[in-house]
């Protein structure tokens, strides 16, 4: 689960880690009134948007003058005028896609006075099983293009979770990130700060880009993005009530209503599949056979009728699917439950694109007789290779 970097901010706040003050606009007519509570004598005027690229981002309904989801304003009036230009409109980034992301919210910080701009994350290491900090002195710029041109401008610092987070791996990053004087006491206190923030609330990714070094000498957190686990946000009611539901694909959020893990993809084969690892696979042949898989999905294994009726229907609603594959192994699942759903799924949605469907294990000839009997007109396949094979020629005629 991700926040807006206002929310993000607020979190580094109560920690005590240093941010500018800032006030977040959701209606136009309240810009002028929030960016007066802030003194300047500069404003920074933020689109709000779950994506990266903002400041290099272009407005769809704006002139190509206007560039920028991240703007600077020489007075309250002025950042006022720059808050009502991008409400409501869609903003374009690297990360969002052409059909970009609808500003509903704007951010109006103070401006800071910036001597050096500084890259700091802190994230799970998968290969370590640890906390990583990353930090470089290249802030400010796209962290992979860093990593791909200047490697040795990067360091990663796992935390060992015996110890947790020591002065050393503070110092450790002053020192690489060019710090001196009272900065590297600053480093050591604010990446302990954010060790806890990110631990004790189950977070992904933590980022930091850029950490400033400012003309007064002292360390701030000038942007934040946070990413929060999923599986336990049940624990932080604090964090659930941030989520902003708008942000979210629809196909996915109606999924996790019904507890199915999926994930929305940019091809035209949609895929219903049980167990993660088969899932997988699946979306691997579709692409060795010529096509693209419209999704990820994994019903699980306890799922009942309705849950798979409720998959079949998120699968259909997107306008990208060209045919359907659905590839049941039926272990704990029971291949006639499968069955049962997709049957009952076709007759309320109708069925316009070619569906092929393979079932092997539990039941499998009771959710085969269940399919054949339908009336419904759906492919069979023997095997997985069988299943891609068929569905792939069915979409590409």
């Amino acid at each position: 689960m991700n926040i807006h970097e206002y929310q993000a901010k607020g979190l580094l706040r109560t920690y005590g880690a240093p941010v500018s003050d800032g006030r977040v606009v959701l209606k136009a007519e309240d810009a002028k009134t929030s960016a007066g509570e802030l003194d300047g004598p500069l404003w920074v005027v933020k689109a709000q948007i779950h994506a990266g690229g903002r400041g290099k981002g272009k407005f769809k309904e704006l002139d190509a003058g206007e560039m920028g989801g991240v703007r600077i304003a020489h007075s309250a009036s002025e950042a006022a005028e720059e808050a009502k230009k991008m409400l409501g409109r869609t903003l374009v980034t690297h990360q969002t896609g052409a059909a970009g992301k609808q500003v509903n919210r704007i951010y109006i910080e103070d401006g800071s006075d910036i001597a050096r701009e500084l890259y700091l994350a802190l994230l799970v290491d998968r290969q370590s099983s640890r906390i990583s900090f990353v930090c470089s002195t290249e802030g400010g710029m796209d962290i992979e293009e860093v990593a791909k041109n200047y490697p040795e401008l990067i360091l990663s610092l796992a935390v060992d979770p015996a110890t947790g987070y020591q002065a050393y791996h503070g110092r450790r990053i002053a020192f690489r990130l060019g710090l001196e004087g009272k900065q590297i006491k600053q480093c050591v206190s604010l990446m302990g700060t954010l060790y806890r923030l990110f631990a004790g609330k189950d977070m992904e990714m933590l980022e930091i880009n850029p950490l400033i070094v400012t003309a007064g000498g002292d360390l701030k957190c000038l942007d934040a993005k946070m990413g929060f686990d999923g599986n336990a946000v049940y624990r932080h009611g604090d964090i659930s009530e941030l989520r902003d539901t708008t942000e979210e694909d629809s196909k996915e959020l109606e999924a996790s209503k019904y507890d199915l893990n999926y994930i929305a993809l940019d091809g035209e084969i949609g895929c219903m599949v049980n167990g993660a690892g088969l899932a997988m696979a699946t979306m691997d042949i579709i692409k060795l056979y010529g096509a693209e898989p419209a999704n990820f999905l994994d019903v699980g294994g306890g799922a009942t009728k309705e849950k798979v009726t409720e998959a079949f229907k998120i699968i259909t609603s997107d306008p990208n699917v060209k045919g359907i594959l659905v590839n049941i192994f039926g272990g704990i699942m029971r291949c006639d439950v499968i069955a049962e759903g997709v049957v009952a799924a076709v007759k309320e949605v109708g069925l316009k694109v070619p569906l092929v469907v393979r079932l092997e294990g539990t039941n499998v000839e009771q959710g085969k007789n269940i399919i054949n009997s339908s009336g419904l007109d759906v492919i069979a396949a023997d095997d997985l290779k069988d299943g891609a094979e068929k569905i792939v020629k069915a979409v590409k005629g």
